[in-house]
């Protein structure tokens, strides 16, 4: 049975970096992905990471965007350590080979991002992440056998010891259909967020909630599952990001009109207004009749603004994307696009160490809520989230397992673990709905009523559909009953977790009577700060998301109107 001082359940750039972190503190650690490590979602982030970088520039003012991009619901001693944290963070990326873009000084280069005061946003023309996760991938291997990787390991449980605490997991080996158990002292989640629960979306096939469900099985509350981040541009036609880079570098949006319309919704910042504020106006205008395309669902974003030779330079992927799919040269002609959801604000609740409230079990990147974004959070923080407190999970778990005895997993486990997939594989043939049918009516459900706007009646449909769901994956009909490569078996396992982050959003969403953030109720059109500047947490119980609240911690920076 292989054991680990740290265990880490995730390949992308929380997890890579928690690795480094952990082996620099001496512990002996494992990263286990059900992909190969730079398959990872990460490797999709396009737009850059924020960083007070500039001379002119503080991480005060940086913390302070941030808080007023998570309307005052995130919270700000988590919000002051990822900003104060920010520049070395990012000098290191750039020490250890992140090729920056630089100016002509020789200087890193920084472009504007929505919600933020002063361009402060380092990047790699438009595949940050990609560049961010190969070179931790190449550190890694640096480390030789100080730091086992399990590529194409599946996780279906994690595993508590008598006294409460997580000691490990139960994996299945894509590759051959085994199942085995793996102790750890600590585990850190780091898989992700939960996209592929709304359809369309910008996340990849891979990003099914796993780690917010095992958490929330296992006991670990979750926190702020509600605030789900549409993002302002994504393709009408497939929901494919079409990065914030490109707003940064002076595209501008336009409507059936040909109006700038920003210029009504946030005539200060415009287009680089937060994500919710940009969402929001769009979906406005079309749906008040002034949208584009033949069916008026989408708006026009115009990068013909930007000059072709810094368009060829600084966005050569999504002139990619726009020829490839939407037919269209964005160096020449404007393209359609349309709020896309993107990103889970909320997630396993943690404090700024990574820490869960259950002992021995951490979570960072956006399968957690720490809470840095509050009900928004502000493009370009989010790799930063993911590397702040990747490595600070990373050292807090190392500097555990160094003061504790290796705990041990009862084989019982792999037998339940066993039989729940031997239970999957023995559906009788055509007994139920294909796995495909089933998610293909939750994504549909959810961008339809739990989106840009939303209601109680709306939501209320969503959660009864949630439920219905539940039942018929229960008995979702699979094709493949072999061993190597099945990917009918994982595909029902990720749609229970699916279900699990569908029901604990919508559930959230109907407590929080409200607007604030990416909650937008048309119900409760306005902010409540008396009554709703406060985290709703849910936890696990057979009769669905026990609903509790926790208070937002405030140090610096008192809620006030929010404006671009």
């Amino acid at each position: 049975m292989p054991a680990h001082d740290v265990l880490i359940l995730g390949a992308g750039l929380a997890g890579q970096r928690a690795a480094l972190a952990a082996a620099q503190e001496g512990a002996n650690v494992a990263v286990m992905s059900k992909v190969h490590p730079v398959r990872s979602h990460s490797v999709a982030a396009a737009g850059g990471i924020n960083a007070a970088i500039d001379p002119s520039d503080d991480w005060r003012s940086h913390a302070y965007d941030t808080v007023k991009g998570s309307d005052y619901l995130g919270d700000q001693d988590a919000i002051e350590v990822m900003c104060s944290e920010a520049p070395a963070e990012v000098m290191h990326l750039e020490h250890i080979g992140v090729t920056f873009h630089r100016n002509e000084r020789g200087e890193l280069d920084l472009r504007a991002f929505g919600g933020a005061s002063m361009n402060r946003t380092a990047y790699v023309a438009d595949i940050t992440g990609q560049a961010i996760l190969h070179v931790l991938y190449e550190q890694l291997l640096k480390h030789g056998k100080q730091v086992d990787r399990y590529e194409e390991w599946f996780v279906t449980d994690l595993v508590r010891d008598d006294a409460g605490c997580c000691c490990g997991a139960i994996a299945r080996d894509v590759r051959t259909g085994r199942v085995e158990a793996f102790t750890a002292k600590n585990v850190i989640l780091a898989c992700g967020g939960a996209g592929q629960v709304y359809h369309p979306t910008t996340n990849g096939l891979i990003v099914t909630g796993d780690g917010i469900a095992l958490a929330y099985r296992l006991g670990a509350p979750l926190m702020d599952m509600e605030m789900v981040q549409y993002h302002p541009t994504t393709l009408v036609e497939n929901g494919l990001l079409i990065t914030e880079g490109a707003r940064g570098e002076g595209a501008i949006l336009l409507n059936s009109d040909g109006e700038r319309f920003m210029e009504r919704y946030a005539p200060n910042k415009r287009e680089l207004a937060s994500r919710d504020v940009v969402s929001r106006a769009e979906q406005t205008e079309i749906l008040e009749g002034r949208g584009v395309g033949p069916s008026k669902d989408g708006i026009y974003l115009d990068i013909t603004q930007v000059p072709r030779k810094r368009i060829l330079e600084a966005l050569r992927e999504i002139v990619n994307v726009g020829r490839d799919f939407a037919g269209v040269d964005i160096t020449t002609e404007p393209i359609m696009i349309r709020p896309g959801q993107h990103y889970i604000m909320g997630g396993v609740k943690t404090d700024i160490h990574g820490a869960t409230p259950i002992e021995g079990l951490y979570a960072a990147g956006e399968v957690a809520c720490v809470s840095v974004h509050g009900g928004n959070r502000l493009g370009a923080n989010s790799l930063l989230d993911t590397l702040i407190f990747g490595r600070r999970a990373g050292v807090h778990a190392a500097k555990r397992a160094a003061a504790m005895p290796m705990p041990s997993v009862a084989h019982s486990h792999v037998l339940d673990q066993e039989a729940m997939i031997s239970a999957i594989l023995a559906r009788p043939a055509g007994a139920g709905r294909r796995i495909s049918e089933i998610k293909a009516e939750l994504g549909e459900t959810m961008n339809k009523h739990v989106a840009v706007y939303r209601d109680e009646d709306g939501l209320s449909t969503a959660l009864q559909t949630v439920k219905r769901l539940r039942e018929e994956a229960k008995t979702a009909h699979i094709d493949d009953r072999g061993t190597v490569f099945n990917q009918d078996v994982l595909g029902a396992i990720e749609l229970s977790y699916m279900l699990d982050c569908a029901e604990a959003t919508v559930v959230g969403a109907l407590e929080r009577k409200e607007s604030r953030g990416a909650q937008f109720r048309t119900d409760y059109p306005d902010r409540n700060d008396e009554e709703w500047i406060k985290h709703i947490e849910l936890t696990i119980s057979d009769d669905g998301p026990d609903v509790s609240y926790s208070d937002v911690t405030v140090t610096q920076w008192q809620p006030e109107v929010r404006t671009y």
